[in-house]
């Protein structure tokens, strides 16, 4: 149990992450927090962040054009594995109780977020974790037409990977001392997407009440 637990911090963990598994599993957690139901807990925002930072200071050790590629190109494939397995399963996974890695509120946020922003809540979601995770189970779900899913996929997913790996690369480069203090960008990401979340939910909360008076 304690090795479970253990296993669990460290894929929590960005910094630890970035330094002993690098660009494979860098490249692999984002594949997975974007298209796996499962893997909406895994950092995302504060990950291609972090991993700009490091490659800015070269601890790690990535040119910027492939860590920019690689983390792109999780991205869509990911979200795309999402919108294939909502496409063909999204009766079962409608229909799947709650768990430890399955909410129906989650689903519900999403569809949401799909209501208020349209076929570009797409790009929005990239910055809303959770809301990331399922939007393309959603966009399968719903059978949002192929070419209009890849297109607001591409662009959101390079949007997302180019603002924070882009911006988190500049300032691993121009302000190297930035490395001292990880643990405050974490908690910086982490607020801001907490409040994202949770002022997106209330606002979904209180379109409903509207709709049903």
């Amino acid at each position: 149990m304690d090795q479970i637990i253990e296993f669990f911090r460290y894929l929590l963990n960005s910094e630890e992450i970035i330094r002993t598994g690098g660009l494979v599993l860098i490249t692999l957690i984002i594949f997975v927090e974007n298209g796996l139901f499962f893997g909406f807990f895994l950092p995302g925002d504060y990950l291609l962040f972090l991993s700009g930072v490091f490659a800015g200071t070269k601890l790690l050790n990535v040119p910027l054009w492939l860590l920019l590629i690689c983390i792109f190109g999780a991205a869509v494939l990911g979200s795309l594995t999402g919108y294939v397995t909502g496409y063909y399963f999204g009766g079962k996974i409608k229909d799947r109780p709650d768990s430890l890695f399955f909410k129906q509120k989650y689903i519900e946020n999403t569809r949401a977020a799909f209501l208020r922003y349209g076929n570009s809540a797409l790009i929005v979601a990239r910055f809303l974790p959770v809301v990331r995770t399922f939007a393309p189970l959603l966009a399968g779900l719903i059978h949002m037409p192929f070419p209009y899913f890849m297109l607001y996929n591409v662009i959101g997913g390079a949007i997302w990977v180019i603002t924070l790996v882009g911006g988190g690369f500049y300032f691993g480069e121009k302000f190297p001392w930035i490395i001292n203090y990880v643990h405050w960008i974490i908690i910086f990401f982490l607020a801001v997407t907490t409040f994202t979340v949770v002022k997106g939910y209330l606002n979904a909360r209180k379109e409903n009440r509207v709709e049903k008076v």
